[in-house]
């Protein structure tokens, strides 16, 4: 275990991190927020320096090899999530450590499942940081740190592994740096799209801004109590078309601006994504079109909800817990479908239904044709073993960790609706599920434990699993501490 480049890039996370903070101290300073303001530049100023600190050298080895890009990923995470909820404890807006912790995970997992009854008494200060949060954790802050920061000598591609969601994470170009940039640099110019087009429309500048950030990262926070729910159909359509491109995989951008345009059609994840998400909204428009009284409505209200379950982003246009069951089903089932892989949304990926369905039917077919030797393909290029393996793995291990948090948040004796969906809308970085978490409802009045079971189910799910669990066990670390007290004896 490298500890030293540990601590090397958690610093320069943590100085990232604060350097990020002078975008809720500008906003802070033109709403004349000055007691907010003044905690923020405090605090964005004690992370920038103990980051400094802790990466004021680089490493002699700096090598990272996949174990050490877990713990890192995992570590990272957790450290920018404790940093991150010191300024709503401080500013009084969310002053209980549990709850402060919740929101900020919940913002950088890109959950948006929340704790606040009443957001629209939060200052702007905050409000704006609070959806930064999410735009941070979108694409990811170690990707963010490769595209900006020179780490020559490391195997980059690694940290790169560890935090980017799907079950492959491959370079769009020969070097790990330039992958970087060309995923963020097509991050920002969505995002920047995004909150052009939402001004044009009406919306308000700082809700567009913070409506942008929430969207681009598949995040979901709110700065309303109703969510979308008040803004007009115009903007919902807007948010609607956003959410589903912010769902699908980056590579895909970059064989569009590459000119690459038929090899980015042809991939099969993004058509299985848009056909899954076209038939969904069919069937719910039919579903909940006598609620509504005429098809417009029920299509608009249809395509939201869709596009925000799938992409995991969490926003809500109706209260959809009153919708009929076949909808409420639907919706629970796209929950763990998710986005595509290698995008800001959360869920299992539709790359890896299609992998196990098509393992299924590889199954199914060597019962019928036991001779007949057959190979999974994913756009016409064969998927090896390994990968295959590591699907079933996936699955398995997110079924225990699923099962096991239900089972501990179910002591609290709630509904099994409630319990059920606010696992899974967490795990899959959701935020509303149904019953009393649903989409006009909120998580703050669950006890500590099951809060705490969610912040691990949102930091494991945003980071595909395994990081997360590498990072907990003892195991990781045991053979590099014996190394380590072996060479003090000597």
């Amino acid at each position: 275990m490298n500890y030293k480049m540990h601590l090397f890039v958690t610093g320069k996370v943590m100085i990232i991190l604060g350097s990020l903070m002078a975008i809720p101290i500008v906003t802070g300073l033109f709403y004349q927020e000055a007691d907010k303001v003044f905690i923020y530049i405090v605090t964005a100023l004690v992370t920038i320096l103990l980051g400094i600190l802790m990466s004021i050298k680089l490493p002699v080895n700096s090598k990272i090899f996949l174990k050490d890009g877990c713990v890192i990923t995992a570590l990272s995470w957790v450290v920018m999530s404790v940093v991150g909820c010191i300024p709503f404890m401080l500013t009084g807006e969310i002053p209980n450590f549990t709850n402060a912790l919740f929101e900020t995970v919940s913002g950088f997992t890109t959950t948006g499942a929340s704790i606040l009854t009443e957001v629209e008494s939060m200052s702007h200060t905050s409000l704006i940081w609070r959806s930064l949060t999410h735009w941070i954790g979108g694409m990811g802050v170690l990707v963010f740190l490769l595209a900006v920061v020179p780490m020559t000598g490391g195997t980059n591609m690694n940290l790169m592994k560890a935090e980017s969601p799907g079950p492959s994470v491959g370079k769009l170009v020969p070097k790990v740096r330039a992958t970087a940039k060309a995923l963020y640099l097509i991050y920002l110019a969505l995002t920047v799209i995004e909150i052009i087009v939402l001004i044009c429309c009406g919306m308000p500048v700082f809700d567009s801004f913070c409506s942008a950030f929430g969207t681009a990262g598949t995040g979901g926070f709110g700065i309303k109590n109703d969510s979308f729910m008040s803004y007009s159909s115009l903007i919902q359509w807007v948010v609607t078309f956003f959410m589903i491109l912010f769902g699908v995989n980056f590579n895909f951008y970059y064989l569009i601006v590459t000119k690459q345009i038929v090899k980015g059609f042809k991939m099969e994840e993004v058509r299985a994504y848009i056909l899954i998400i076209l038939g969904s909204v069919a069937v719910i428009t039919v579903n909940i079109f006598s609620l509504y009284g005429n098809v417009k409505d029920a299509l608009k209200h249809s395509a939201f909800q869709v596009a925000t379950v799938i992409t995991t982003t969490g926003f809500s246009s109706a209260d959809f817990d009153t919708w009929p069951t076949l909808t409420k089903c639907i919706l629970v089932m796209l929950m763990f479908v998710g986005a595509c892989a290698g995008s800001t949304g959360g869920g299992i990926k539709v790359s890896r239904l299609i992998i196990k369905l098509k393992s299924f039917a590889k199954e199914i077919d060597s019962y019928i044709h036991p001779n007949n030797i057959k190979t999974i393909k994913m756009d016409g290029k064969p998927v090896d073993d390994g990968m295959v393996r590591s699907v079933s793995a996936y699955y398995f291990v997110f079924l225990v960790i699923f099962t096991v948090s239900l089972l501990i948040v179910s002591i609290e004796g709630h509904d099994l609706v409630t319990s059920f969906t606010a696992v899974a809308a967490t795990i899959n970085n959701i935020g509303p599920g149904l019953a009393l978490v649903g989409p006009t409802a909120n998580y703050s009045f669950m006890t500590g434990l099951s809060k705490w079971v969610l912040i691990f189910d949102m930091l494991a799910g945003r980071l595909e699993l395994f990081p997360m669990l590498i990072f907990l066990y003892p195991g990781t670390y045991k053979k590099s501490l014996r190394s380590k007290i072996s060479k003090l004896v000597r």
